[in-house]
């Protein structure tokens, strides 16, 4: 479970968000940040009941400023990234925890070009068994709106007067999903997680039969 004092900590440190409160207070940092890695476990051990995991990832809490006008050298978050099973299933589950913008997020971030490519001529070709899962009500219920960046027209090679350029323009195919506070701190925190991310299974199915197909339906794995 995460508790309240995880909450607490993170928000003190979004208020002294320097090396000398961080080191100061490293010792808290330590322990919140096992109890974190504590849930990524159990949550990957529920995914791999129903899933494939490949990779388990708790990211750092520190930020790179390098590029940033935003230059506080820590995140005043937790977050923990799932990847599915590489060439034979693709995509990914996402996870932060913050006081007052936890979420959950899965789908195809930054798909590899030729994954993009192969996704647009899918929805070009027909867009309804896509259009049946993201449209289903009890879906939405749950994931809202397919989010992420689209081009602003239409991909080259691809007609912009196309029915189904609402899809084919998209670069990425994000779903989010919000927890307040209280649900966070909530028993039931870690079940409302698998509950979640087991209803993104029709769209996560229908993608990796998409992403180890050619056109023709031909297998393009071993």
């Amino acid at each position: 479970m995460i508790t309240k004092p995880v909450f607490d900590y993170l928000k003190k440190l979004e208020q002294n968000n320097n090396r000398e409160w961080f080191t100061e207070n490293k010792l808290e940092f330590k322990e919140h940040q096992a109890s974190v890695k504590k849930l990524a476990e159990n949550v990957m051990q529920n995914l791999n009941e129903h899933d494939e995991i490949e990779k388990m990832k708790v990211f750092r809490i520190y930020r790179d400023v390098r590029f940033s006008k935003d230059k506080t050298p820590y995140k005043a978050h937790f977050s923990i990234s799932f990847s599915r099973l590489g060439a034979k299933l693709r995509g990914g589950y996402y996870l932060q925890i913050k006081p007052g913008d936890s979420f959950l997020a899965t789908g195809f971030w930054d798909p590899a070009p030729p994954d993009l490519l192969r996704i647009r001529k899918e929805f070009e070709l027909d867009s309804s068994e896509i259009r049946e899962v993201i449209e289903n009500d009890d879906f939405k219920n749950v994931w809202g709106e397919v989010v992420g960046d689209s081009v602003k027209t239409s991909p080259k090679g691809f007609d912009k007067a196309d029915p189904n350029i609402d899809l084919i323009k998209r670069k990425q195919f994000i779903f989010i999903k919000k927890f307040t506070d209280k649900q966070v701190l909530s028993k039931n925190f870690i079940s409302d997680i698998d509950i979640a991310y087991q209803s993104i299974r029709p769209f996560f199915d229908l993608m990796s039969s998409i992403l180890t197909t050619n056109l023709n339906g031909e297998s393009l794995i071993d």
